[in-house]
């Protein structure tokens, strides 16, 4: 994004589209906030210089026209995080015509902290306060006119899922509005020192005194601006200013600053909130707190698991599956594609590249449609269900203590959980991790022992066939590579695990179209990534057969695939390919399975090595995005033999101990 042409103090430059850019905590709704005011047309594309996503959609109100603009969640606009970079980086680069905070109505006091902020900045703030229908069921009411008094702007109340409140929001932005008005004292020596640093900055698009008190607070992501809009100088005067503040304040000026923030914001939300008795949902409270609990959380979290089993492994997996391949692909599509290719295409070599037995049609599009996508859709269904119902923060919890036998805190759980949906994604959530540690480990374990939701989905389908020991042995295996090689990598990597801090929302019911439209918009991205590498995945192994090569590979993997491994040699293809997309590998298994071409035994000795084997090709790219070359290739190096190597084992023990699955 292309910074505001002019800088002024407290005024943006003026711009052929208005900005209105969506400020707020995360998981306060800001997303579907966004997705309602913009609708379809989105983009998403990284911050410059980062791998933090940001959203962007066009809204028209009455004829005008914005560009919106979806921030990372913040719990500061002082970064702690790469996500809260960006967001601060937005405001203090390309100075929005409007800020639409999005604030959480149960949990106002943190919201207030975020809206003193923006006033400090001059920003122009509608203050928009989501979730009121949680807030009434809390016996929390906000009286919205007191507090657009005490606070100088719009406030409005919204139900995001519901679209309550929405067209009042968009009357809101349309009249525009000014900056909050929201004095704190800050006492005598801060508020010195503030003027004297703010004398020194140049104008910017958010006010020198916001500026002044990120300096004073220790902000380090801040140097680079500095930097670039000072001089050596007077860089130098500002530093010793805030190093004379710390030492007349006698102890952290941040700490001291964030202080007088939260009793500030405690005393508007106080004189605002309206308190009743809660309409607690006992059954509701009982579950959430019990899913919470290192034991009584295993039955819930195993009740969760049959019913994925259920839904993805046996109906996704067992009877979408059959209708798609057998029926769709089988009896209609793929022998009239035949026969069509046949009549109008005269070339051998064509024929076979477009419905041969590697062909673009009969392989790539068959095991992308009619195999992973009914697998992929009905995990995404489930998963949009854990996500908003508010459960998988509570996985987080629960899981805590496991995490920490890995040397990481609970809160590695989240990029975890996000890894049975895309690894690729999971490795850049990493960022949330306080330390460098942190995220090593929790990357190598993602590359190693996390299955994306199309990989699982298809795994689960294999289990369905086999014996509740194979699914058991399964998970077993999973889980001690993921605990003994967490275990070592926190004892190999120095420094200590992070705290662990996260807020837990309230349980609830999944809204069905909320549900539905995650579902839709990640059906349609697998389809978008997946199926053009599924398409060269084919490609490969129609040109290696062409070259006589798959044989020729088949043979030098013999010794590992079939001696130690105990597969057929035409599991082969499956580890070739399964570099390219691990779902597509995993699919290759599943055809196998399918054919009869594998025993039980083969059948779960490839699907623990499939599981542990090598991250696909884009997660790949991903980790050296994010961690560098020499990292992603040593953990291949890694993990490549440790798939083998406990693979073989497997087999083994199996073989050796004639244990029926």
């Amino acid at each position: 994004m292309a910074a505001a042409a002019n800088k002024v103090d407290g005024e943006g430059a003026p711009q052929a589209l208005k900005r209105v850019a969506l400020i707020g905590n995360p998981n306060v709704g800001k997303s579907v906030i966004f997705g309602l005011l913009t609708g379809k047309y989105t983009t998403v594309s990284n911050y410059p210089g980062t791998t933090v996503e940001v959203s962007y959609g066009n809204i028209s109100l009455d004829g005008n026209r914005f560009l919106l603009v979806d921030t990372p969640g913040v719990n500061s606009l002082l970064p702690m995080s790469e996500d809260e970079k960006v967001t601060r980086d937005i405001l203090l680069a390309e100075r929005p015509a409007v800020v639409v905070q999005v604030g959480d109505a149960k949990n106002l006091k943190r919201t207030l902290v975020i809206t003193i902020q923006l006033a400090e900045m001059g920003l122009p703030v509608v203050l928009d306060l989501n979730m009121e229908d949680e807030s009434r069921d809390k016996g929390i009411s906000i009286d919205k006119e007191s507090l657009s008094s005490l606070l100088g702007i719009s406030v409005i109340g919204t139900v995001a899922p519901e679209k309550k409140g929405i067209k009042d929001l968009n009357a809101a932005i349309l009249r525009g509005s000014r900056a909050p008005s929201v004095p704190v004292n800050y006492g005598p020596v801060v508020e010195e020192y503030a003027k004297k640093i703010a004398a020194l900055l140049p104008p910017a698009n958010i006010s020198r005194r916001s500026i002044a008190f990120m300096v004073l607070a220790g902000d380090g992501s801040l140097a680079g601006w500095l930097k670039t809009n000072l001089d050596e100088n007077t860089i130098e005067a500002v530093e010793a200013l805030r190093d004379e503040c710390a030492v007349k304040t006698g102890r952290s000026v941040g700490l001291h600053i964030n202080e007088a923030r939260l009793r500030r914001a405690s005393v508007i939300a106080e004189s605002v909130i309206h308190r009743s008795a809660e309409k607690e949902n006992k059954f509701m409270s009982f579950i959430g707190q019990a899913s919470m609990h290192p034991l009584w959380g295993l039955p819930i979290l195993l009740l969760v698991l049959f019913c994925i089993y259920e839904f993805v492994g046996v109906f996704g997996a067992g009877t979408l599956v059959n209708f798609f391949e057998k029926i769709i692909f089988g009896r209609y599509l793929n022998p009239m594609f035949t026969k069509l290719v046949d009549t109008l295409v005269p070339i051998q070599f064509v024929r076979d590249l477009i419905v041969g037995q590697y062909g673009i049609i009969t392989m790539a599009l068959t095991y992308a449609i009619a195999i992973i996508l009914p697998i992929t859709t009905t995990f995404f269904i489930a998963f949009a269900i854990l996500e908003d119902s508010g459960y998988l923060p509570r996985l987080a919890v629960m899981s805590n203590r496991v995490f920490n036998i890995m040397g990481l805190s609970g809160k590695a759980v989240l990029p975890m959980i996000l890894g049975l949906g895309c690894g690729t994604m999971a490795v850049m959530t990493t960022r949330i991790l306080e330390s460098r540690r942190d995220r090593l480990i929790a990357t190598f374990l993602l590359a190693l022992a996390i299955p994306c939701s199309a990989q699982l989905g298809v795994i689960l389908g294999m289990l369905s066939s086999l014996s509740a020991m194979a699914m058991a042995i399964w998970i077993m295996c999973v889980l001690v590579v993921l605990l003994f090689s967490g275990f070592l990598a926190a004892k190999i990597l120095p420094g200590k695990r992070s705290e662990f801090f996260l807020e837990i929302p309230p349980l609830r019911k999944p809204a069905l179209a909320n549900v539905a439209l995650k579902t839709m918009n990640r059906a349609v991205w697998y389809l978008k990534e997946a199926v053009p590498l599924f398409v060269l995945g084919t490609l490969v192994l129609f040109a290696l057969d062409k070259l006589s090569l798959i044989q020729v590979i088949e043979k030098a993997s013999s010794p590992v695939i079939v001696g130690f491994l105990g597969l057929p040699e035409k599991a082969t293809e499956s580890f070739i390919i399964g570099f390219l997309r691990r779902d597509y590998g995993a699919a290759g298994l599943f055809a196998l399975s399918r054919q009869g071409l594998l025993t039980p035994v083969q059948s779960l000795v490839s699907l623990v090595t499939i599981t542990l084997f090598i991250p696909c090709l884009a997660s790949f790219f991903m980790i050296i995005k994010e961690r560098g070359i020499r990292t992603a290739v040593s953990m291949l190096v890694i993990i490549t033999p440790v798939a083998l190597a406990f693979g073989g084992a497997l087999n083994w023990v199996l073989r050796r101990f004639n244990i029926g699955v």
